[in-house]
């Protein structure tokens, strides 16, 4: 895995990221890649669903309540290692 820094983020687009972050239940890190997951790869290409869609998704239904820091981190843990 690579790893990538972005210099010159503006203050508020990092608070954004933050509280998006804060939102959805991840890190800040996290919530980058998979926003940057979504946005890299063109639909054509991929029909993935992120775990932070799949949540949201459940959330709404009022039907799902775990942890969900756990499980996007091993859907992430899965990911790297294949």
């Amino acid at each position: 895995m690579g790893t990538l820094t972005i210099r010159n983020l503006d203050d508020d687009l990092k608070q954004r990221l933050r509280e998006r972050a804060a939102r959805h239940g991840v890190s800040m890190e996290q919530e980058v890649r998979s926003l940057l997951l979504k946005e890299a790869i063109p639909a054509s290409e991929h029909d993935i669903v992120t775990a932070e869609e799949i949540l949201e998704f459940g959330r709404r239904l009022r039907k799902v309540d775990f942890d969900q820091k756990k499980l996007t981190d091993d859907l992430w843990s899965f990911v790297e290692e294949g």
